[in-house]
This record gives C-alpha cells, structure tokens and sequence, in this order.
C-alpha cells in the first residue's frame, strides 16, 4: 500500500514524461526527442545521457498491474472449478540502453497469481523472470533504409496478432527466444526470424526455450499510402509433442497468409487471409482460416460512437479417420481472442461478433459486445485460446456453440494511470448441451493498471 501511495504523489511529475507513444512490449518506444527538451523529475528516467553528445543513452520505465477475475459456472459448469476468483498480480520493469547503432533492452517480471481455483498455469504466474532480454545492432542500407539484427528473448507482435501476439491480456505474456533481422526501407517492411516460444515456469529464473516447437518466419508489410498496408507472410512451425484430439505427434505445419488493412476517412478495414499445409503424425494438414473486421466511426456524433463488425472462420477437422487434419492453428495468439470472457478460441470456429464503443469524455470510454459461435465442421470440438481441447464432438450434430455478450468500461485517468472493469456472459448453444454441462458463464473483471 506505501509503494501505490508514493506512485499516486508522483503521478503528476511522470505524466510529464509521455512524449513518446507507449506500446505493450516497451522497446519500440522512442524516448530520444528529450535530447533537446528539458528534464524534470521522471522525465530524467526517460532519457539518460551517457556521453556528451548523446550518442549513449538510457531509459528507463516499468508497469504495475492488478487484475481481479471473478467467475460463475467457468466452462458451462465442467470441472475442476467452474466458480472461481483469483486476482493476477505483474510488475515489469524494463531499461534500453542506446549506444550509436547498438542496443540493449532488458524487460523483467514478477507475476504472481492468488486464488486460482484450477491450479496455476504459464499464464497465470512466472515467479521473478526475465521477460525479455536481447541485444540488436542497425545499419544503414544507404538512402533511408536499414537493417537491424537482434538476437534474444523479446515479445513478438505480428500486424494483427491473430497468430503471433504478445499475450498482453493474461497476466503473463508470451516471449520468444532466438534471432530476428529486419529490413526497413521506404515503404517496405520486411521481418525474417528463427524463434522457439519459452515455456513459463511457476518458480523464478525458470523460464526456459522450449525443445520441442519452434518457428520460423518470413513477414513482409508494404505500405504505399499512410493509411493502406498489404501484409504477406509464410510460417514455418515445428511441434515434436502436438496434440489434436486423442492423438499425439509431430506437427510441421506451414501458414500462409494475406492481411489487408487501413483506414479511409471514418472507416477502417483489417482483413486476414491464412492458409496451412503440413503434416502431423503421418496426416496431410489441410486448414484455412478468415478472419475480418471493419469499422465505422462517427467523430462529430454525441459520444463519438464507433461500430465494428468482425466476422471470422476457422477450419475444423470433417474426418479423424480420412487421414487428413482440419483443424487450424492459431499458432501464438493474442490472448483474451473474443473478448475479456473467451472461453473458446479461434479453431474449428465460426464468429459473428459485432460492438460499438462509445466516448464519454474525460478519458472514459464504455463498449457493448455481442457475439455469437458455431463450429466450422460437426466433425470437430471446440478448442480454447492455447488450443487446448475443451469440448470433444460427442456425437453432436448441433453447430451452434452459444452466444457471449459483454459491457466494459475503461477510464484513463491521465497518461500512466488506467482503470478497466467488465461484465460478461455466455450462454450455451445446443452444441454445449448435448456434450456436457451446459450452464451460462459469467464473469467480472477490474484492473488497475500504471504504466511509466
């Protein structure tokens, strides 16, 4: 409680020191501007001159977040816990060290979890970690282009993160370790890089690469106007332990896909195309999956409201015993996928999900969601965000999986102090009742949220 009392004083003197554009994994930011304008309080954490020129510099900042989830019948009432409440708790304290063209980023984190019913998991707590950790050099290509080469643990966000996120939403987010090089030139944006996913531990400094999966990628954006972008991209991804239904074995699956995006006056547009080939256990990979959204908002309105519909499709598996699996993978996504509740993932799945958002003013803003699922393929169960199966098919015929509505409000108090808190629930489908309990989940959830 001393440590939030001391944080609340010094709010004032560090809303000073957000010139720079905050992200969810820290080391895009771009503190260097300070260079020429005065420092005062936490601004000097900000940017730190090691040499005269200021060729060297330092900054420094971290994050505090506290999460309470609350749940009525969780999973439509299946064991072990269907009423549950924990609170999640995370500090991570970040330095980036600049030296000319070379860099130093180093991201840590205490996670902690109290409470969890079902037994703590990867995204529940991590102990004291290291969240990211890496070095990079850039160099010129002539004109405005460069090439950076990074090697290390950091987290990895892909345009939409609909298959390679940070997994910001849960209380631990999902590093990666390996290399990446990146080439920036004008318009062109291109990202290649040989990663493994670490696997979280509960206990500290346990956070390990894994052994048995493993991604490579290519991921180019090309963006002619400011406001339009085309992103193609292929991933390579390797599993020695997969696990689809009953079966276990070696997955090598390849993700092609097409990403369309952009905004034209007040309507936005973000549309996903994906494509995998590959085999697991013996079985051909055949698996596709779309995924839109596109919004429309009115500025000038009363409150400002903003409409989105997002539409998305996920193959499924039609046949276990025909030798070739549907089911796709989300890969690495972002966590909470449909919302704060999502109780399912984006497998074996068709969604229609529209919302509209309001703003209140004074940083408040209030969103309405409703959302409805089915299965792409009666063949297949539904899965949950990591990809675990949760429901098998059980026989069904039955498509309709149930249907989820949520109101969230979020309030930013000023630039490093946010509050969000959210009312959700989902109500089960015919599918649900035929496989199981089949009881309406609800759920609550507040954060607090300080970001330096």
């Amino acid at each position: 409680m001393r440590i939030l009392f001391l944080l609340a004083a010094l709010l004032p003197k560090m809303a000073a020191a957000q010139e720079a554009e905050q992200t969810n994994h820290r080391y895009d930011e771009d503190w260097s501007g300070l260079s020429a304008a005065p420092r005062e309080g936490w601004r000097e954490a900000k940017y730190i001159p090691l040499t005269i020129d200021g060729a060297a510099y330092l900054t420094l900042g971290g994050e505090a977040r506290a999460r309470f989830e609350g749940f009525d019948d969780n999973l439509w009432g299946d064991p072990p816990a269907p009423d549950d409440g924990y609170l999640w708790l995370r500090v991570m304290p970040h330095a980036d060290l600049h030296a000319g063209p070379a860099r130093v980023f180093v991201q840590g984190i205490a996670g902690y979890a109290r409470g969890v019913g079902a037994g703590k998991g990867p995204v529940d707590e991590t102990g004291i970690d290291l969240l990211q950790g890496f070095a990079d050099i850039r160099v010129p290509l002539g004109g405005h282009g460069s090439l950076t080469v990074r090697g290390g643990r950091e987290l990895v966000a892909l345009g939409s993160e609909r298959l390679i996120g940070v997994r910001y939403g849960p209380n631990i987010p999902q590093p990666l370790d390996g290399v990446r090089a990146v080439v920036d030139r004008g318009p062109i944006r291109i990202d290649a890089f040989h990663l493994r996913p670490v696997t979280v531990g509960g206990g500290d400094l346990d956070d390990r690469a894994s052994k048995t999966r493993r991604l490579d990628g290519v991921y180019a954006t090309i963006a002619p106007a400011t406001d339009t972008g085309i992103d193609a991209y292929w991933l390579g991804y390797k599993n020695e332990e997969a696990r689809f239904a009953d079966r276990t074995g070696r997955e090598t699956r390849h993700t092609f896909g097409v990403r369309f995006f952009g905004k034209r006056g007040d309507l936005g547009w973000n549309w996903e195309a994906m494509l995998q080939r590959g085999h697991f256990d013996g079985d051909r990979i055949r698996a596709w999956s779309l995924a839109t959204e596109t919004a429309w908002s009115f500025p000038q309105a009363p409150l400002k409201p903003r409409f989105r519909l997002r539409a998305n499709i996920a193959s499924g598996d039609h046949d276990p015993a025909d030798r070739r699996l549907g089911t796709f993978n989300a890969l690495f996504p972002k966590g909470k996928y449909f919302g704060e509740l999502s109780p399912v993932g984006p497998r074996n799945i068709v969604n229609f999900h529209p919302s509209v958002d309001f703003d209140l003013g004074k940083g408040v803003t209030v969103e309405l969601v409703a959302a409805r699922f089915w299965r792409e393929s009666r063949g297949d169960g539904v899965y949950d965000i990591p990809g675990g199966l949760i429901r098998p098919s059980g026989g069904s015929d039955a498509r309709h999986i149930g249907d989820q509505v949520e109101i969230s409000a979020g309030w930013q108090a000023n630039a490093l102090l946010s509050f969000n808190a959210s009312l959700s629930a989902f109500r089960p489908g015919p599918y649900i009742r035929d496989t199981g309990p089949a009881r309406t989940i609800h759920m609550v959830g507040a954060e607090a949220m300080l970001k330096l």
